[in-house]
């Protein structure tokens, strides 16, 4: 089902297809952490993602609490943005020899993970407050303060360190 699917017929059917579509991309990220980790080779870059991964497993949760609390069971559709983004992230990563450069790789690829997600939860919690669940916004809120500091924590070791480095 897709954003303009005959299925959603309302907000609240949109809503839940959203919260579907970040719940599949948590899990895919989920996945695809363990490898980031492996492959950068910068200390602070490769405890970021250490505690990203764990971060994703409370994003998980809640998300399965914010389709609880809304009523439903939890329940995936593909999203081939976030397929298609950690797809290239893991096609970079194959391409670059050079370590340095590829956690400058890494980082880049990380921020457009952390964009899609920040642009999915900014769109969840204001369609939350719509429908009148404050209750899940505020959920869907700590998911998405917790991706805006890792944005910020990646713009600034790759602005202070390893941009510098692959350079």
């Amino acid at each position: 089902m897709g954003f303009f699917s005959k299925d959603i017929k309302t907000m609240d059917d949109l809503f839940v297809h959203t919260l579907q579509d970040i719940y599949y991309a948590e899990k895919q990220i989920e996945k695809a952490l363990p490898d980031m980790v492996k492959k950068a080779t910068n200390p602070e870059l490769k405890r970021g993602f250490e505690t990203h991964l764990q971060q994703t497993k409370g994003h998980i949760q809640r998300v399965e609490q914010v389709f609880k609390m809304h009523g439903r069971e939890p329940k995936q559709v593909n999203c081939p943005a976030i397929d298609g983004i950690l797809e290239e992230a893991n096609d970079i990563a194959g391409d670059v020899a050079d370590k340095r450069t590829l956690d400058a790789a890494l980082i880049a690829a990380a921020q457009a993970v952390e964009h899609y997600e920040i642009t999915r939860y900014g769109t969840l919690v204001a369609w939350a407050k719509q429908l009148g669940r404050a209750d899940c916004a505020s959920v869907l809120t700590e998911n998405l303060r917790e991706e805006e500091a890792t944005d910020q924590k990646l713009t600034k070791l790759a602005e202070s360190k390893v941009n510098a480095a692959a350079a």
